[in-house]
């Protein structure tokens, strides 16, 4: 790429997530092309100087930089194998797809990229609505050096935590560590604040002591305050975090690893999302311990 000038990137995917990532990106002043399914989540960006496309093809054509931010691993294979899609249409781009995807997939992507002259990343992140708004995600790259290199300075607009794992699928591989240690950590704060409650303590004075020792963390001190609180509210959806546990244990399947913490969540998660529970926040969890 051009060190002289900013490229132009394309964002597809504009949810609770990339319509903050792309935004920091229109801030630091990169021409930004944008295209998602429902149109009126881009108008909030268009009017602070998005470019909207009017096809996944047109965004493809158009930018240097292709950033992918959907829901699930048939989306993503949608815009990119789609004929007059990503593939079709980018010419020597860099394309980084940032779902929570299949590592597979990734791989896939990345040799039909090479064949046909574009940089392929795969680059799932972690950090929730919370690290987007702030640009403090952690992003989890697998591609090759020099094409991690290039487009080191566009991921540090988004997170501050950016490591290459390895070669294509190595950054889906390495989310798929997160969601796991996730998926169980979740399932220890729903159950630590379910007990508090059964045993009529306090539990924001609850917080107050395990915040601050080794049960602390992320989950504890964002998803456990949200338990407290009632707040279900989609930081990250149900449904997406389930498909995340499929593909893991799917993962673990091929590599004959046991993960009954991991089989659990997917069950109880499975459960919330046939009672109508998928486009709530992952901590809603917390609700299958105090209603039982």
């Amino acid at each position: 790429m051009d060190s002289n000038q900013k490229p132009s990137i394309g964002f597809i995917g504009l949810g609770i997530m990339g319509a903050s990532m792309a935004g920091h990106l229109l801030t630091a002043g990169y021409p930004v092309n944008v295209y998602n399914s429902s149109k009126e989540k881009t108008n909030a960006l268009v009017e602070k100087g998005a470019k909207w496309c009017d096809t996944v093809g047109d965004l493809a054509a158009s930018s240097h930089v292709i950033i992918t931010m959907v829901g699930y691993p048939s989306d993503v294979e949608e815009i990119y194998f789609g004929a007059g899609k990503i593939l079709d249409k980018a010419k020597n781009a860099y394309l980084i797809d940032m779902t929570t995807s299949s590592p597979s997939l990734a791989v896939r992507i990345a040799q039909e990229a090479e064949k046909r002259g574009c940089h392929s990343l795969d680059a799932p992140v972690s950090g929730g609505d919370i690290g987007a708004r702030n640009a403090k995600l952690s992003i989890m790259v697998g591609g090759k050096q020099a094409d991690f290199d290039a487009v080191v300075p566009i991921l540090k607009m988004m997170g501050t935590n950016i490591v290459l794992q390895g070669g294509p699928g190595a950054g889906q591989h390495t989310k798929m560590c997160n969601q796991i240690v996730v998926a169980g950590t979740i399932m220890g704060v729903s159950e630590g604040l379910a007990y508090a409650k059964q045993a009529g303590l306090d539990a924001s004075k609850v917080m107050e002591s395990i915040g601050g020792g080794a049960a602390s963390g992320f989950q504890l001190l964002n998803s456990g305050a949200k338990m407290i609180a009632d707040d279900f509210a989609p930081g990250f959806y149900v449904e997406h975090f389930l498909k995340d546990l499929g593909i893991a244990l799917d993962e673990a399947d091929k590599n004959k690893l046991d993960m009954p913490a991991l089989s659990l969540a997917k069950r109880l998660y499975s459960e919330l999302v046939a009672k109508g529970y998928g486009r709530n926040g992952t901590q809603v969890l917390y609700t299958k311990y105090i209603h039982q």
